[in-house]
Parts: C-alpha cells; structure tokens; sequence
C-alpha cells in the first residue's frame, strides 16, 4: 500500500460505540473449559474480529474465577476510530499491574515502608521492513520503569527492592529468556499443517463463541476502562494518518502506563499512547479474593492476554488490508499459563510462564497456503508476540518523594 492510499478515509463502521456496551464488562457466568496445567494461572482467551481493526475478546482467568469482555481498536494510525484502547497498552496495563503486587507483597515482607507510592513504565517497541517483500519483522525493547515513592529506604534499598519484585512477577516468564508461541492453524473449517509457526501437538479447539453474546453480570462496567484526552506529543511521535499501513516502515513505538493505588487498593493506570498517537485511557485493575483483593476490576493476568491476543490478531487484519486478500474472518482461542507471584504468591520463587499456545481460525477465499502465509507474517509482525520470543530486561529508576 503507497502513502497515498493510506491516506484514504476511514469507512469502517464504528461498532465499538455503535453497540452501547461498556468497553470491558464481567459475564454473569465465567466461560467453561479452562486449559489445565501445572501452572497456578491458566487464561483462556477468545478473540473474534469485529470490523478490520475493532476486536472483541473473552478473557477467562482460572485463579480469579471470572471472565471479563474486552474491546480494542486503533487509532488513526491505522484509520481506526480510536474507540477503545489499543492492543498494546493491555499488555503495559497488566505488566505494571502485576509489578506493583509484587512490590506491595515484597515491601511488606521486607518491612519497608512505601507511601504514595506511583510505578511509571514505558515499553517501546519497532517495526522494520517491507510487508511486500516480506522482510516486515516487529522486535520488542527494554523496559523502563520509575518508583516514586515517600519511603525511610535507601536508594539502594529501593533499588533491590524493585528488582526483586520484576523478577518475582508471572510476567518475568514471557520477558525472560526466548519463549516461541505454538500453533494449529485451521482454515475454511479444516485443520491443516503450519509452516513456518511452530506446531502445537495438540487437538485443535473449535471457535464456539461466533454469533453470541454471553449474559453481563450485574453491576456498572464502565468505569473500568474510560476514554482519556489525546495523550500529548513526545520526541518519537511522528505517526499521521494510515502511517502503519505503508509498505516499507522503520518506525518506534513508545507507550506509557502510570500506576497509582486507591483507597481500597484497586490499581488505577493512565496508558498514554506516545508513537503511534493516540488517545489516553484510564484502567482499573484488582486481583481476585484469593490473592488479596475483591476482583472489582480484570486481575493483571487477564489484561496481559488480553494484549498479545488482540495485538496478533490486528497483524491479521493489517496483512489482508494491505494485500487486498479475500480474508472473510479471522478468530483465535489463546492459552497462557502463569506461575504466583514470587513474593505475591509467597513462593520466593522467579516468576515463571510457559509459551503461548494459540488456536488460528481463518475464513477465506484463497488457498491454504495463504491461511499458513498470513500467519506467519503475523506471529513475525506482532510486538507481543516478539515480546515473548525476547530476552528483555526492565531499568529501574528510583525517585523518592
């Protein structure tokens, strides 16, 4: 696709707001059928495409007990509406999330005071190549993160602190070391080999959650993820309209999460949303009763599903649009597992997680060797997903009120 065409107009129907639904809501009942594994976390995650780049998802966390809908869009980068957040900053939701557990849990066993305590993170990742020669390749970055905080501590202490508590979330699992996804691919409703994506070796899941819309549970939703105002320009934005659908790129992504606590303990993170522009959206997160909180919003692990889901299925959307495929639909059922938090969990242990293992649903008009083609340029284009296959490190800074 020329700059020029990706200039067009965007003549998607905005379903998101069209629907009247909150952008996250809890279902009355949690979707059966959870993954089992020796992990102490299991989230099974659905993911169905609404428009080109408007996305649902059905998170269901097994140590939380709850299943929560999410929706994603994109911004205008991608001529989207701008409707709901955008894939990556489910992940940096849930990332400083489940770091500010472990720091809590672990400042606590420590017997160090922490007060008004702020956790800052900024993830960055990049985007190279040429989709039409396909050398297009996404690479996930380092991790900054900031403790602000009135504490009687040491910097030092600090310090050590904040890197054991990285090191104690499930997290630590997909950062650390080179985690590659598995997959089985099904296309026109048969299951067929993958090529380049690693096979997973297990039964294929059928999509069962096309056409239906699981009960809502009672309470109100929409406080849980609000629109914000744009987030304001920073040195790496240079995105402008439809500047993610060009052929050859070579461009940073840069997006924030601030993570501050309220009175009850329920995390509250403004995402801003730097490179690609776009706009900032306020998250609650709460982890269910059985690690010490009320389950009054999505536990960390939910959101950090959420994410890579999302994330991999808007490489599917980008690829058909810019190869004007005859892509008809597109659905994934993902399985993530996670250890406890190290000092969350009161284990003392690394936070640990296995690969990904993710079922590929695909509708179209071509051939199977295009169903094997488009995803492997998307499990290629996926930020998250390179996150996973990354050996990254998180940079700790200490700011002390």
């Amino acid at each position: 696709m020329s700059a020029a065409q990706a200039q067009q107009r965007n003549t998607t129907r905005n379903l998101v707001e069209e629907s009247g639904l909150p952008l996250v809501f809890k279902l009355a009942h949690p979707l059966p059928g959870l993954p089992k594994s020796a992990r102490d976390e299991s989230v099974r995650t659905y993911v169905n495409s609404l428009t080109v780049f408007q996305k649902e998802a059905f998170v269901t966390s097994r140590r939380a007990g709850q299943t929560w809908r999410f929706t994603s869009d994109e911004g205008k980068y991608l001529l989207g509406h701008d409707a709901a957040p955008a894939p990556l900053t489910f992940l940096t939701v849930g990332m400083v999330s489940s770091y500010m557990n472990e720091v809590l849990a672990l400042a606590k066993a420590r017997g160090i005071d922490l007060e008004d305590v702020t956790l800052i993170q900024d993830n960055y990742y990049s985007m190279q190549g040429s989709m039409r020669q396909g050398s297009m390749t996404a690479s996930a970055k380092n991790v900054d993160l900031t403790l602000e905080a009135t504490s009687s501590a040491s910097t030092q202490e600090l310090t050590n602190l904040m890197l054991n508590a990285v090191a104690a979330s499930p997290l630590n699992g997909l950062m650390r070391g080179e985690k590659e996804s598995l997959f089985t691919l099904s296309h026109n409703g048969a299951e067929i080999a993958t090529d380049a994506a690693l096979p997973l070796n297990k039964p294929m899941l059928p999509y069962d959650l096309k056409g239906g819309q699981p009960a809502i549970a009672a309470g109100d939703w929409t406080g849980i993820i609000r629109r914000g105002p744009i987030t304001p320009k920073s040195a790496l934005t240079n995105s402008s309209d439809g500047s993610s659908l060009t052929d050859q790129q070579d461009r940073i992504l840069h997006l924030r999460g601030i993570c501050t606590l309220r009175a009850d303990g329920v995390k509250q993170i403004e995402q801003q949303l730097f490179n690609p522009h776009g706009s900032i959206f306020y998250f609650l997160s709460d982890e269910g009763t059985q690690d010490g909180g009320r389950g009054l919003a999505p536990n960390a692990a939910s959101y950090i599903s959420a994410g890579i889901g999302f994330c991999f299925m808007t490489q599917f959307g980008r690829f058909a649009k810019m190869s004007n495929s005859k892509l008809k639909e597109y659905h994934i059922i993902q399985d993530s597992y996670f250890s406890l938090g190290g000092a969350s969990g009161a284990t003392g242990q690394l936070g640990a997680a296995d690969p990904l293992e993710t079922h590929v649903h695909i509708t179209s008009e071509e051939g199977d060797d295009f169903a094997r083609y488009i995803l492997d340029v998307s499990e290629r284009t996926c930020f998250l997903h390179a996150f996973c296959r990354t050996d990254l490190k998180t940079k700790i800074k200490i700011r002390q009120h």
